[in-house]
């Protein structure tokens, strides 16, 4: 097949394109070269002449052609500003899920040409087709999995899709490095949000949105007993960072008008934990494969933890009570291993 190989410079997707490779497909690497890099590259150590340097030696050593994508106005508009306006807002936004659907397995397909029958990520992720159309499937390691990240993509992106590292764990993925004998081989895995590589977060508001100094209040008191630099900052169920002493404490509730953050003191108070909540319109990846209802399985942020619980509707009803709900993040529906779609909790 003909394939265009997104790399990053990371391990991940350096050992999907060396899979590829030995299979012998004809394959093109392309490098998203982002806004951010460069705008903000006084908050911290932005490394994408790392990451660059790195996919060229990869290609290089596997003769497989490199093009670099400058892709700043695309992730401005369509992710970027997303971020900065769900924050302003008081959400909490998941900017990788918008990543996902609107510039990888969006914007990107309009970049190159329809030649390529694919277009491979390294994400921990499976796709499998089936008589009703494309679905998409949990990695088998659970802990590494990324469907979470990907439950906002259509059927017609999923069916261009392709995950080379979906079936293996990372420890494998790490061994196969070696095998490959990669440069990166021993490099560490990327944290935090895709466009911002190791700028923190705050940072990253605070250019945007500055400062807005309020009220921390104890939600079981009322009484103010901190303060806090704006309320875009912290999201429900945080508990670091917030600076105060006599904790723990964790953010229950939010009054955006006034500016006010609601705390709660105590190891794992009730305000933190809730049994039911509302979304927004339902996403499905495949809509003849499964309807979003009935008993489910949700995720209410990346990670091992899955909630089982019955769909009606918008509504969403929790078997057992689940920390940190945050209206803005993306609650993510599974049937088994199979990731059925997604929607904003409202």
């Amino acid at each position: 097949m003909k394939i265009a190989v997104l790399a990053s410079g990371g391990v991940d997707s350096s050992v999907a394109l060396r899979l590829l490779h030995r299979e012998k497909h004809e394959l093109r690497a392309f490098y998203l070269k982002i806004w951010l890099e460069d705008e903000l590259s006084y908050l911290g150590e932005c490394p994408w002449e790392e990451d660059l340097s790195y996919v060229r030696q990869i290609c290089e050593a596997a003769s497989v052609p490199l093009q670099v994508v400058p892709m700043q106005k695309e992730y401005w508009q369509r992710v970027v500003q997303y971020t900065v306006n769900e924050a302003k807002a008081g959400r909490t936004p998941n900017p990788d899920i918008l990543c996902n659907q609107q510039i990888k397995f969006g914007q990107f397909y309009e970049v190159i040409d329809k030649s390529f029958e694919k277009v491979a990520t390294g994400h921990y992720a499976q796709v499998e087709e089936t008589e009703k159309g494309f679905i998409l499937k949990r990695a088998p390691d659970l802990v590494k999995d990324q469907t979470y990240f990907l439950a906002q993509i259509s059927q017609a992106q999923l069916g261009r899709a392709l995950f080379p590292i979906g079936s293996y764990n990372k420890k494998e993925v790490r061994k196969l490095a070696q095998k490959f004998d990669l440069p990166n081989q021993a490099r560490k895995d990327s944290q935090g949000i895709c466009f911002l590589g190791k700028i923190p977060f705050q940072e990253f508001l605070k250019h945007h949105l500055g400062k807005h100094p309020g009220d921390f209040v104890n939600v079981a008191t009322g009484k103010k007993v901190g303060e806090h630099l704006g309320y875009w900052f912290y999201t429900i169920g945080q508990r670091n960072g917030l600076g105060l002493s006599g904790g723990p404490w964790f953010v229950v509730k939010k009054d955006i008008e006034k500016n006010v953050i609601f705390l709660a003191q105590g190891y794992e108070p009730e305000e933190v934990y809730k049994d039911e909540f509302e979304v927004g319109s339902i996403h499905l990846i495949n809509p003849d494969f499964k309807k979003v209802t009935g008993s489910l399985q949700v995720k209410i942020r990346h990670g091992v933890a899955m909630h089982d619980c019955q769909v009606e509707g918008q509504r969403v009803l929790l078997k057992e009570p689940v920390h940190g709900v945050a209206a803005g993040q993306f609650a993510v529906f599974y049937e088994g291993d199979v990731c059925l779609g997604s929607a904003v909790i409202l």
